[in-house]
């Protein structure tokens, strides 16, 4: 008896591990030469996934592209500027096969409201906000061809951030263009829902990254984003890509139009 209640929980627990598993599928992560988009990229084919791996540094990939081959999984590079609407759209129409999609690519350029230039105003927009438009909009194209057995129908991620949900000073720009992926998001979820396509955001609260590190440069600054985070830390790169994995996943396959925050606490306030 007890090694038949051992078998039952083994295969129990080789159940609930293989929900996390995307074996045989495709994931494209833009921004994936570096930071989270690097992570996520990792973590998706630890899982299983085949990587494209998208940025405009093609070093940057490569690196990325190595670690996952020597781990045992797969990876192409694919060298492109995500505000390139016609190299991004041909580029994912000749995907053989695409079934998840991680629109990570992002910057900021924090700055007081009244200071903001028409570039960076431009540059922002283009960047955060149309360009996850347009890689959105060419993947689930691909996305709603002809449906193969055994897969779902796909799996949109947008990467937006806790600023997608309220407002920060110096960050107007960067909040709008966050808000509006947060709409974006809700909107493609209900519209594509038929079609099997689920499509959910993913809203970080500042992550230890490079890029972080630039724009949180002073005691002031970091004790104004820690005092703000109720669990007292920046969140971690892997945190953030376990959320992908999750969404990406059969685990969340009852989950569209919502956005998981990973924010120790920040919105919670």
């Amino acid at each position: 008896m007890a090694a038949t209640s051992n078998e039952a929980r083994a295969a129990s627990n080789a159940a609930a591990a293989g929900l996390f598993r995307l074996d045989g599928q495709v994931a494209l992560v833009t921004g994936a030469g570096r930071g989270i988009g690097a992570e996520i990229a990792l973590q998706l084919a630890r899982a299983g996934a085949e990587l494209v791996l998208v940025s405009r540094t093609e070093s940057e990939l490569q690196q990325v592209a190595k670690q996952i081959e020597a781990e045992g999984g797969r990876a192409r590079v694919a060298v492109c500027d995500v505000t390139d609407s016609a190299g991004v759209r041909a580029l994912i129409a000749e995907l053989p096969q695409l079934d998840i999609v991680v629109n990570n690519a992002g910057n900021n350029i924090p700055e007081p409201f009244v200071e903001v230039s028409e570039a960076h105003l431009d540059a922002l927009i283009d960047l955060n906000t149309r360009a996850v438009f347009v890689v959105a909009q060419a993947a689930v194209r691909r996305m709603l061809t002809p449906p193969r057995p055994g897969t779902s129908g796909g799996c949109v991620i947008n990467i937006s951030s806790q600023m997608g949900h309220i407002g920060s000073p110096n960050r107007t720009v960067y909040c709008m263009t966050k808000h509006a992926v947060e709409g974006l998001t809700k909107a493609m979820a209900v519209e594509l829902a038929p079609n099997g396509i689920r499509v959910n955001s993913i809203g970080p609260t500042f992550v230890d990254t490079p890029l972080v590190r630039r724009i949180v440069d002073t005691p002031e600054k970091s004790r104004f984003v820690l005092s703000n985070i109720p669990l007292g830390r920046l969140a971690s790169v892997t945190e953030i890509a376990a959320a992908a994995v999750y969404l990406a996943s059969p685990a969340a396959a009852m989950v569209t139009g919502t956005c998981l925050r990973v924010d120790g606490g920040w919105t919670a306030q």
